[in-house]
This record gives structure tokens, sequence and C-alpha cells, in this order.
């Protein structure tokens, strides 16, 4: 029988510029397309930085409520997910004000817990009934705090855990890693890498049976080493290793 994947998060254009390459969605509506073509390739959610007309990332209402409406009016109709992080914002107060002030909602967002202000900035996403993405990075990207991005995360009474899910960034596909998210609160996880460490790391997580992420936001090759030509192709390229290592019987919550 052939096993049931779990999600499959696209990152339609992550922190990336227009001199990235062509794949790189910029405007709301080669956003929208984008999304699209990445949903019918197999993305069963999207990720998605809004940015000003003059490409600067942002959390401001008047940004983030367009885009969002950009994609779900193009008929984009799986969840829909934007990042609360530094990139957006660089003032823990400010992003928290940001989030109070969506006057158009997204379905998940994206909170860094090597970031400060992390846990009231969750606590204010649920409160607007906003899923969590608690990032966490696992080794070689210590965040700007005195307390271990995990750590920190593992001090966050989670009250509410089908609302919220762990999504671990990996520098590597050292099993090592998973092993170590075993005694984890009971919330499902994505694993996911940047660059070198992308396509190893979506591997590691279809034999683990967690959630995984691709897109241009994390990758620009595809397995192969080609150039990727757009999420689409990243999408269906990630959709075939995740079956070629699909485990029957994931070891952590997915």
């Amino acid at each position: 029988m052939t096993p049931v994947l779990p999600v499959l998060l696209a990152s339609v254009n992550g922190s990336r510029s227009a001199s990235e390459g062509p794949a790189v969605p910029m405007s709301p509506a080669d956003l929208a397309d984008s999304a699209l073509a990445a949903v019918a390739a197999g993305a069963g959610e999207v990720l998605v930085h809004p940015r000003t007309p003059c490409g600067r990332e942002s959390l401001s209402p008047r940004v983030v409520g367009p885009v969002l409406e950009e994609l779900r009016g193009a008929g984009v109709d799986v969840p829909l997910v934007v990042p609360a992080c530094v990139g957006a914002e660089p003032c823990a107060a400010e992003r928290l004000e940001r989030v109070r002030s969506w006057t158009v909602l997204p379905d998940r967002a994206v909170v860094c817990f090597a970031e400060p202000g992390a846990r009231e900035l969750a606590e204010a996403l649920l409160g607007r009934g906003v899923a969590v993405d608690a990032v966490v990075p696992l080794g070689g990207r210590p965040g700007p705090t005195d307390q271990d991005p995990m750590a920190r995360f593992l001090a966050w009474p989670v009250r509410e855990p089908g609302r919220v899910r762990l999504v671990a960034e990996l520098p590597s596909a050292d099993p090592s890693w998973v092993a170590g998210l075993r005694g984890l609160p009971p919330v499902a996880v994505v694993l996911f890498g940047r660059e070198a460490a992308a396509w190893p790391v979506l591997r590691l997580a279809g034999r683990c049976g967690t959630g995984a992420r691709t897109g241009v936001g994390d990758v620009l090759h595809l397995p192969d080493g080609r150039p990727a030509r757009s999420n689409a192709e990243l999408v269906a390229a990630a959709g075939v290793v995740l079956r070629e290592t699909a485990d029957p019987g994931p070891t952590v919550p997915v």
C-alpha cells in the first residue's frame, strides 16, 4: 500500500530578491500564479513573504492583506502561511503590534524562536485564530538571544498542540537531529534545510514521516543539480523524493 505523505509546504519566495533569478516571484500576481502552479504540482500549503512594491518584506496590514487576498482570489485553496519574523520587522514590539493590526488573516504564521518576543508573538497569533509554525534552527544558526531556540520553544507551555507546529531547520541530514525531537510536546513536525542541505533534509523528512518544505525560498536547484525553473518544478521533484523515501511507520508526530 502506498503510504499517505504528510504535508508538503511550498516556500514560494522566501527572502530572495528578483536578482536571484526568474524562478523567484515578486509581485502579488506572480506570487499567486506561482502558488497555484505549486499546489497543482502537489503542495499542500503555501508560505509567502509579503513585500512592498519596492521589494521590502513587511508585516503591515496594507501589505499582508492584499497579498493574501490576491492568492485567495486567484483560487489558491490551501492553507496560506506568512512569516512574522525579523526579516519583515526587526523590532519585537513592532512585530507584535503589526500582527494585532492585521485585517486579513493567514491560516498560519511563522514565529522564529531564535528571535526575541517569540512566545508573546505566538500567543497573540493564536489569540487571533492564526495557527503557529514555531521555527527552531538546530545547529549552525544561533539566534540573537541568550537562550537556545529549542529551549525557548520547550519553555513555552503549548496549550493548543493541534494549532502549533514545530518547523525544524536542519543544517544537514544527520539523523541525530531527528532523534532529539522525540521528546517534544505532541505537536506536528516539519523538517527543512536550505541550499545544499535542502534535498538531503527533505529525504530525511520522507524517511521519518514528518512534514517537509521546499520551494525557491529555500533552494534554487533540483536534486540533480540543475537550476529550478519554478516552484512547481521543485514541488514536483520533492513529491517524487518523498514517495521514494517514505517510511510507512513515522517516528515523530506529523
